[in-house]
Order: structure tokens, then C-alpha cells, then sequence
């Protein structure tokens, strides 16, 4: 490993986009492309001109001297500027897709959580992390002193994250930054609650995820997708709701066939 930005012993070197999509391992250093350095006494013209992106780095990837320094072992994502092109140079966000057990909470990521405890005017809610979170009950859409929302010991909360870091305790929210809910705050006490693999909860996040749309066509439910791997699944009866908890917990590891060939099989009874 390296510490302090510096390379370790045997760390191999590769160009960051040409590593994209490969297995990337701690200690490996990805180089980024050179930006050219302009003039400061001169204004640049031209399309070279336009102002270049910021280049993000995300889970799994620590800035060194060189480039891009890999701390976890995955494969390596990388996300244009806006979803257009322009390479890394033009920004864009690296990161490092690994099999996670332990979710690490992160600012912005929208989880479920148990509320395990109430001190004051503040719940106590296990997220799966290595310490429980805090949501105030001024966190929800019209919540006052007068008018405080009506949460209990072992309710399901979908909120986002507002404080995430090493260094302070996890503090959650159920607005958004317009004051209003957006779908968060308590969860229905109906429903079913599993845990899956942080792997596959981005997998189902994901833009047009076909695993959603085809369980869609088999039954009318309601799913709730926590990144911190938690899901809340409702369907009409009991034993639908067990079916789609199946699915889901199959899918993994299953092929786009396989899944076809067993959502047929369900439909046809």
C-alpha cells in the first residue's frame, strides 16, 4: 500500500482511460492526461479556450502526485462531464466499482433506516454503518415545535444524507434543500424489509434498469431502494410480495435469460 500519496514497491502505472472498465488493484497509480499550461499574461482564444472540468474522484481513489492513487480493489467507472464526451481532461468523475460489504455513508446518498432510539428532539437510526446516524424532527416537510412528526422506536425511515464524514457523526434529513419531502420519511408499517449487496442496489438504481421494468409487468408493487443496501417491498398480497423479494435476491446472480425464463414461468401460473 502507500502512504502520504507516495507509490509503493511493485505498483504498476496505466493511463486512467485506458483502465476504465478493468480490474484495478490498491496501489496501482492512474495517470491523467497533461493539461497545457497557458500564457497568464496572454487571453486564450479559440475552442482550445473553453474552460476545462473539474475532475472528480470518487470512492475507492486518492489524489497523488502522479495522478489517481487506487485504494480498493474493483473495477474502474468513469462518468463524462453532463453525460457527454470530452475525455478526462474535460472532467468527469473516476471511482472505483468494488463488492462492498460494509456501506460507508456518504453525503447525498438517500438510505432506509431503523430508528432505534429517541434522545430529545433527536432519533437514533441504524444505517448499516460502523455508527448509528442522527435525524432531528425538524428534518421533515412542516414539521415544528408545536406540530413534530409522529415517529416511533422501529419505524423505517428513507432520508439522504446532509452530514457524512470520518471525522462527525451521520446526520440525516427527509427534505430536500426546497423544504419539501420529495418521497422521504417514514416507510408504510405494511412491506417486506431485505438486504442485498451494495453491488446490486446500483445496479437497480441505475438509469432504465430492466430488472425493474420487467418485475413491473408481473406484478403491481411499490419498492423503496436505500444505497446503503436496504430494500422495502410492497405488492398486493403476502405471497407476491415474497415472489418479487425472491427475484431480487436471485438476480444477482442470475443471466438476462435466466431472469427472463423465470419471470415466464411466474406469469404463466
Amino acid at each position: 500500500m502507500a502512504e502520504g500519496g507516495k507509490m509503493a514497491a511493485g505498483s504498476s502505472k496505466m493511463a486512467a482511460e485506458a483502465a476504465v472498465g478493468q480490474v484495478v488493484l490498491p496501489g496501482d497509480v492512474l495517470l491523467l492526461p497533461a493539461r497545457p499550461e497557458h500564457d497568464a499574461e496572454r487571453l486564450p482564444l479559440g475552442p482550445e479556450a473553453a474552460p476545462r472540468g473539474r475532475l472528480l474522484c470518487g470512492p475507492g481513489l486518492r489524489r497523488c502526485a502522479a495522478g489517481l492513487l487506487v485504494t480498493k480493489c474493483g473495477l474502474l467507472r468513469h462518468r463524462q462531464p453532463g453525460g457527454g464526451g470530452g475525455g478526462a481532461a474535460a472532467g468527469g468523475a473516476y471511482w472505483v466499482d468494488s463488492q462492498q460489504k460494509r456501506y460507508v455513508p456518504v453525503k447525498g446518498d438517500q438510505v432506509i433506516g431503523i430508528v432505534t432510539a429517541r434522545a430529545g428532539d433527536v432519533f437514533r437510526l441504524d444505517v448499516g454503518g460502523s455508527e448509528q446516524a442522527s435525524l432531528s424532527y425538524l428534518a421533515f416537510e412542516g414539521a415544528t415545535k408545536r406540530n413534530r412528526p409522529n415517529v416511533q422506536v422501529g419505524d423505517l425511515i428513507y432520508g439522504k444524507f446532509l452530514v457524512a464524514n470520518k471525522d462527525m457523526e451521520p446526520e440525516m434529513v427527509c427534505i430536500d434543500s426546497s423544504g419539501k419531502a420529495s418521497g422521504m420519511g417514514v416507510i408504510g408499517q405494511d412491506g417486506f424489509l431485505f438486504k442485498v449487496s451494495l453491488g446490486l442496489i446500483r445496479k437497480l438504481l441505475a438509469p432504465k434498469c430492466e430488472i425493474i421494468q420487467e418485475l413491473s409487468q408481473l406484478y403491481p408493487f411499490e419498492l423503496v431502494l436505500g444505497m446503503n443496501g436496504r430494500i422495502w417491498v410492497k405488492a398486493k398480497t403476502v405471497q407476491q410480495t415474497l415472489i418479487i423479494v425472491n427475484i431480487l435476491e436471485a438476480c444477482e446472480y442470475m443471466t438476462s435469460e435466466q431472469r427472463k425464463q423465470a419471470l415466464a414461468k411466474l406469469s404463466g401460473n
